[in-house]
């Protein structure tokens, strides 16, 4: 009986669907949590202004608008808002609150990670697969696939139509699997540029001659089709849209010369993208050995995809500019071959013992480095009461201005639109003249972030936390 329980219990911790949903239930903790933490809040609440826009405004997916825009209607270029978009559906089922991005994101990201798996097992072997995705998800993917971005949401969509797409080039070559790789690939692309890098082996499989020539056609054209979308997007809409609308937000990036130019400085925050946030330190290190034996094993496919994706991703980083060493979530879209590869070395280890130590390591270390994001700060949750104050002194179509520098978060949750600025502005009575002609009727003062900051016209409201001062 007990040799019969040993063996279901190990049955269970060797099928990665346990790991899997073990790590999805790990990461419901705070995930009702509003968007106050420290790192990337400011993102988080553009996304949600989005998506609170669609529920409020217009559902209209080809006009998203921000709150930021002062008198403007805010409609501008973003991401193609397919995240923000499911936010608002379950929004119209329930009611809106602020975390639905988290707890869609992570599902999708969940199930992305699996698809991962499955393409490991099925073209080089389980084992493999089942060490690739552990590490898959304690690496940056294990916080930022709980936060309110499409960066893993992204990278998880694109993962999952490669899936199909290598399904239709090497097993069945149905429309099924050619219309999914189709759909997902395009789809995932559209949410972010960058997870193109996760179809570089559709890319090499091309030259494959073990492929039919009416496979490789047929996946071409659709590969085509799936560039056509995100090309349309972002080259012909976004720009559109800020013409049309007169506010720009979304960043397009840089030529390659002036990206190389920005990044010569940023040697080291560039390369602690990947020696720490993409896997931490052993994660990398292991990495390394895995890129070593790849070479001393002649692993001619492996290495070929890993080669082709890095010089993708340098092309991505050049056009980044000095973007890409001011944002840990910028590695995501490469995470995926790095761990390939730092599951390749750990299977060239011959002592179990030494791979199973290693991995728990690679787990304890990405973890404990992350384990922080789960937990708010205190001295942040006053910002929850922002609508609450708002809703004390003005109206919810009332335009109003708080010192918020270039993060909106504050602006999200009074819940208003208008201006987010800066201490100088807030006592630049020339800028705040100019604001109140636009419309701008209060002026909301964050006191911890300016202790001596007073406006000269009449306060309304003032606590520990915040003054407000009508312009009227």
């Amino acid at each position: 009986m007990a040799i019969n329980s040993s063996y279901k219990l190990s049955v269970i911790i060797s099928d990665i669907r346990f790991w899997i949903l073990a790590f999805l239930l790990l990461r419901l903790y705070g995930i009702s949590d509003p968007p106050i933490e420290i790192a990337h809040s400011w993102r988080q609440v553009c996304g949600n202004m989005i998506a609170r826009n669609f529920l409020e405004i217009d559902a209209n997916i080809f006009f998203p608008r921000l709150d930021m825009a002062g008198e403007k209607s805010g409609i501008t270029g973003t991401e193609f808002p397919l995240l923000n978009y499911l936010i608002y559906l379950v929004s119209k089922l329930f009611g809106y609150a602020h975390w639905y991005g988290r707890l869609i994101n992570l599902l999708v990201s969940s199930i992305g990670t699996y698809y991962f798996f499955r393409i490991i097992s099925k073209h080089i072997n389980s084992k493999l697969a089942f060490n690739a995705t552990i590490m898959l998800l304690v690496s940056i993917w294990f916080s930022y696939s709980r936060k309110i971005m499409p960066d893993t949401f992204s990278v998880a969509i694109v993962i999952a139509g490669l899936y199909f797409g290598l399904e239709y080039m090497y097993r069945k070559a149905t429309r099924w699997n050619l219309m999914l790789y189709t759909i997902l690939a395009a789809s995932g692309i559209l949410c972010k540029i960058p997870s193109i890098i996760i179809l570089s082996p559709i890319m090499l499989l091309l030259f494959d001659a073990n492929i039919s020539i009416r496979r490789k056609v047929n996946i071409t054209a659709s590969s085509g089709m799936i560039m056509l979308l995100p090309g349309f997007w972002y080259f012909y809409w976004v720009p559109h849209l800020v013409e049309e609308f007169g506010y720009w937000h979304y960043y397009m990036g840089t030529s390659i010369s002036q990206g190389l130019h920005e990044l010569f400085n940023y040697k080291f925050l560039i390369a602690e993208k990947f020696f720490f946030d993409a896997m931490k330190f052993s994660g990398f290190s292991l990495f390394i050995f895995g890129l070593v034996r790849l070479y001393i094993n002649k692993e001619k496919q492996l290495s070929a995809i890993l080669i082709f994706s890095f010089f993708l991703f340098i092309l991505f980083i050049l056009i980044a500019g000095n973007n890409f060493p001011r944002h840990s979530y910028y590695i995501i879209p490469y995470v995926p071959f790095m761990v390939l590869a730092a599951a390749y070395g750990l299977n060239t280890i011959k002592r179990r013992w030494i791979q199973i130590f290693l991995l728990v390591f690679i787990v304890v270390e990405g973890i404990g480095n992350q384990q922080h994001d789960f937990r708010l700060k205190q001295s942040e949750t006053y910002k929850l009461k922002l609508e609450e104050i708002a809703d004390r002194v003005s109206n919810p179509n009332d335009l109003i201005a708080i010192n918020g520098n270039e993060n909106p978060q504050e602006l999200y949750f009074t819940h208003r639109k208008g201006w987010t600025i800066s201490n100088e502005k807030c006592a630049d009575t020339l800028f705040l003249d100019i604001i109140k002609k636009k419309g701008c009727k209060y002026l909301f003062i964050n006191k911890k972030d300016s202790v001596n900051l007073h406006y000269l016209g009449e306060k309304v409201f003032e606590d520990n936390n915040y003054k407000v001062f009508s312009m009227q």
